[in-house]
This record gives C-alpha cells, sequence and structure tokens, in this order.
C-alpha cells in the first residue's frame, strides 16, 4: 500500500467498480484495488506475481501517456473479455501512472439509480403528456359542446316528430283493417264497400301511403346522423394509450372530425375538399384528429363573418399531406414564429388555452412529420402537417 495515499482516498478507491492500478516511474505495481485484483485473475499473465505495466499494456502506452497527458484503448484480458483501459500520467507524482479498467458492459451502481430515475421520469411525462392531450381533447370538445347538443338534438327532435304521425298512421291503419274484417266477416261484404270507402277517405289512407316510407326513411337517416356523430365523440376522445401505431385512412378522421366541427363553422364559411388518392399511413389516429380539430376551429375563429375553409390532401416522395386553409385574418409576422409556443394565442380571454397548436405541433413531431405554415394578414392562412406514409424503423 502506498504511503502516498492518503487513507480516506484507498478507502474510496477501494469500493470503485472500475480497476484502479498505479504504476511506479520503472513500470512497478505500487497499487491495486480489490476491482483491478478481480479483473486480474482473467488475464493471463496476471498469476501471483504483480503484473508490470509492460505486461497489460502496448510498449507505446506509458511513452505516449507521458508526452500527451493521457492514452486510451481498448484491451483483450482473457477468457475473451475486452476492457476499457485508460492510463493518465502524474507528472506531479514522481512521473507515476494510473491506469483505470473499466468493462464497458459494467453499469455501475450509481448508474443503475440514475436509469432507474430517469426511467421514473419517461414515466411520468409520458403520463403527464397524455392528461395534457385529453384535457386539451376534452376543453375543444366542451366548445363545440353546443353545437354537438344542436347536431344531435335535430334528428332527435324530427325523429321524435316522426313517430308521433307514425303512432296516428298506425291507429288509422288498423281502423281500415278492422273495416276489411268485418266486411269479410259480414254475409253480404259488397253491403259495406261504401263504409269502407269512406273509412279510407276520412282516414286519408292515399297520404299516408306516400307519406309514411318517407317518414321512415327520415327517421332512420335520423338515428343514423345521430349514431356517427356519437361514434365520432367516442373515436376522437379516447385515448390512444392502449392503442399500437395502425393504419389508418387519413380522410375518415378527417371527415370524421368534420362532422364533429362543423356545426361550429357552418354559419360562417363554406367547406371545399380537395382529396387526392392518399395510402393508409402508420399513426394514432385520434392523436392526429385531435391537430385537425384544432387546425379546423382555428380556421373558423380566424374568419370574422363569412368566408371559405378548405380541406386539401396529397402525396409526397414516402410522405402524405394534410392542407387546412382559410379565408380569414392572416397571422402578422411578428407573431408566426410564436404561434407553437404553449399558451402563446392572440384570441380573447375564454376562447382559448394557447395549447391547441403546440399540443399539435408535438403530436406531428411524434409522428416523425412537421406542420408548415404560411399566412398573410388580411388574406387567410394554410397550415400543411406532412406525416411519412410508414414510421421510422416500421417494418412493412
Amino acid at each position: 500500500m502506498p504511503s502516498s495515499l492518503a487513507q480516506p482516498l484507498l478507502a474510496s478507491l477501494d469500493r470503485l467498480q472500475e480497476g484502479v492500478l498505479l504504476y511506479a516511474r520503472d513500470g512497478r505495481l505500487v497499487y491495486a484495488n480489490p476491482s483491478a485484483r478481480a479483473l486480474g485473475r482473467s488475464h493471463p499473465l496476471w498469476s501471483e506475481t504483480d503484473p508490470r505495466i509492460e505486461d497489460l499494456l502496448p510498449a507505446h502506452a506509458p511513452e505516449q501517456a507521458r508526452a500527451q497527458e493521457r492514452w486510451s484503448d481498448y484491451l483483450s484480458f482473457g477468457e475473451g473479455r475486452t476492457l476499457a483501459a485508460r492510463l493518465h500520467a502524474l507528472h506531479d507524482q514522481d512521473d507515476q501512472l494510473l491506469l483505470l479498467l473499466q468493462d464497458p458492459g459494467l453499469i455501475r451502481e450509481d448508474d443503475q439509480e440514475l436509469l432507474r430515475r430517469h426511467e421514473e421520469l419517461n414515466v411520468r411525462l409520458t403520463a403527464a403528456q397524455e392528461q395534457l392531450l385529453q384535457a386539451e381533447k376534452m376543453a375543444s370538445i366542451g366548445q363545440l359542446a353546443a353545437g354537438v347538443a344542436h347536431e344531435i338534438n335535430n334528428p332527435i327532435g324530427y325523429v321524435h316528430s316522426n313517430l308521433g304521425s307514425l303512432q296516428e298512421y298506425v291507429g288509422n291503419l288498423f281502423a281500415l283493417i278492422d273495416a276489411y274484417d268485418r266486411a269479410l266477416r259480414a254475409p253480404e261484404p259488397d253491403e259495406l264497400r261504401a263504409e269502407i270507402d269512406a273509412t279510407r277517405e276520412r282516414l286519408d289512407i292515399d297520404f299516408i301511403s306516400r307519406d309514411l316510407p318517407q317518414l321512415l326513411t327520415e327517421s332512420r337517416q335520423g338515428i343514423e346522423r345521430v349514431t356517427r356523430i356519437v361514434r365520432d365523440l367516442k373515436d376522437f376522445s379516447r385515448s390512444d394509450r392502449d392503442n399500437a401505431w395502425k393504419l389508418a385512412d387519413l380522410h375518415a378522421g378527417l371527415d370524421s372530425t368534420l362532422n364533429i366541427v362543423w356545426n361550429e363553422l357552418r354559419y360562417k364559411a363554406t367547406l371545399e375538399k380537395q382529396y387526392g388518392k392518399l395510402p393508409m399511413i402508420e399513426c394514432m389516429q385520434s392523436e392526429l384528429n385531435q391537430v385537425f380539430m384544432n387546425l379546423l376551429l382555428n380556421a373558423g375563429q380566424a374568419i370574422e363573418e363569412r368566408g371559405v375553409i378548405s380541406v386539401r390532401s396529397g402525396l409526397g416522395d414516402g410522405t402524405v399531406w394534410i392542407e387546412i386553409g382559410d379565408t380569414g385574418s392572416g397571422i402578422a409576422p411578428d407573431m408566426l414564429a410564436r404561434i407553437f409556443d404553449p399558451f402563446f394565442t392572440t384570441k380573447p380571454v375564454g376562447k382559448g388555452t394557447g395549447l391547441g397548436l403546440s399540443i399539435s405541433y408535438g403530436i406531428v413531431a411524434k409522428h416523425h412529420g412537421r406542420i408548415e405554415v404560411d399566412s398573410e394578414p388580411g388574406v387567410g392562412s394554410r397550415f400543411r402537417v406532412v406525416l411519412p406514409v410508414r414510421q421510422p424503423g416500421s417494418h412493412g
């Protein structure tokens, strides 16, 4: 044990998982900590006698360390083992040489703790991101609540009205059937023909025969409309936590989102759709639907009185793009650089969280895509979402 090393330092070196060896100027081993001796048991030249530095390292290593302060390389250490070696020249300690040996595959205890904490933070961050995304989804639904309620109540209203008419029609038809039944049971059925004709005319059976199929068709369409809205709301609001990356139809997602938001937009904008032919893409569709909703709502809010919202799509080189444009007020150049910042908004208080575009940017980045913006004050804005057809590293 070298007298030049203080006892506390020796105690610290003894606890290291890396091998620490201290060599005198003449290449003689002065000190080796327990980890170094444990590593040495696998080295063919490290037996009962402590190895000299030339037994472990290439001949040029000490000279290079003394000239350049350090030398490093990987060493074959017996039994198929490779160690990372670093040699330092201690000029202020009589030119002693400090050799550090480390197994690259060995994770130190403090590294394990760091990795554990890193994994824990990742889990918390992922959970927080999911909660934020869900909260923004619910905020969007809350913003659209009145419009969605109208979209549901309107078909429910006329289905309810149709059911009242259908109930009356059924009663009239049963009355006519009863008249026919009495005629069939009478000894002279022809004598009741006049009564049957009068009943048909009084109950307006001819009108019922024309109106009843139309009422049934309208009622079926109304129920299908409500079913579609409820399905779209369910698809939009669900979390993708348990949903793996899947192939999806972006046009179906766009149409589903338009179905939810259109009552909010229909009174101030005309919709122009120009869809290209797109392949199925690998994505988390409900998250992309959130992006489409945010962009559509922003487009509607940018239009003060009456304008046009355009939805276009196309195919690039290994990518697809969705573009949502408006003829609204546009964005000032000095604000363009900030529109994706969290909580930045130009809307009045209560009209937005300032998180819509920031969350959209994060979702698109998660999909290895990008959002391009082209805006001119007084003319309008165009947001283009560019996405890869397949995620990097995926197969098939």
